[in-house]
């Protein structure tokens, strides 16, 4: 079982380290100004693009600039602003919500334990990772979206499907001041090369070393990853 467990750790540090050389920068892909900004545009990114998202936010944020606007803003507007993004209705019920709760519970400011943030409407762990690594610099977890999800598995670092099970895999291989890198590096791997239904593994950088590499589709179960 050690041994298992060493060789995993080792070949997520290499992964890690070729990623690094592959995509030097890994800045994150949504526009914001300020932290409620960002988690804003963290909660509109659920099942959206990010490229999506950022044609939306600059006329969400010049009507609604900060939380106080968004605590006070009346909800069918911000539906109408946000409702190319899917899933609207929803969505901008949370926004709204979050944001009288940061004015009421958090004296306006977005909060920055793990704890404080998942207690915000709309708030999982996902979008409190990304918020407190780039709005506060600190990694609290690994975000796990469908690119991690996939290639985490096709990787053989985890055998789960649920992203809590996988966020606390990756934890335990993976150094923290790397945890956020790591998913924006391989949300850039999943789009570029190994994507869902048919990886690029003649020129992936990590054929040696991935143990789905040329098995064809280790997809039935991945793709379907990309699904949940």
């Amino acid at each position: 079982m050690t041994s298992r467990i060493s060789a995993k750790k080792q070949r997520a540090l290499e992964i890690l380290a070729r990623l690094k050389q592959l995509y030097p920068e890994a800045p994150c892909t949504l526009d914001y100004e300020t932290p409620v900004q960002l988690m804003v545009a963290t909660i509109l990114a659920a099942q959206c693009t990010d490229e999506r998202v950022n044609t939306v936010t600059p006329a969400l944020f010049r009507r609604f600039p900060d939380a106080a606007a968004l605590a006070g803003a009346d909800v069918s507007e911000l539906e109408t602003l946000v409702r190319s993004t899917g899933f609207y209705r929803n969505k901008a019920k949370n926004i709204q919500a979050a944001c009288q709760m940061i004015m009421e519970k958090f004296g306006g400011e977005v909060p920055r334990s793990m704890k404080d943030l998942t207690s915000l409407p709309g708030v999982a762990r996902k979008t409190a990772n990304v918020v407190s690594a780039h709005a506060f610099g600190v990694n609290l977890g690994v975000t796990v979206d469908t690119h991690v999800k996939r290639l985490s598995y096709r990787f053989g670092l985890t055998k789960h499907t649920e992203p809590v099970k996988i966020e606390q895999d990756l934890m335990k291989l993976l150094p923290q001041p790397d945890w956020e890198n790591w998913s924006i590096r391989l949300v850039y791997h999943g789009r570029a090369v190994c994507n869902a239904r048919s990886p690029q593994c003649d020129r992936c950088v990590l054929v040696d070393i991935c143990p789905s590499a040329h098995v064809g589709q280790p997809a039935k179960k991945v793709a379907n990853l990309s699904r949940n």
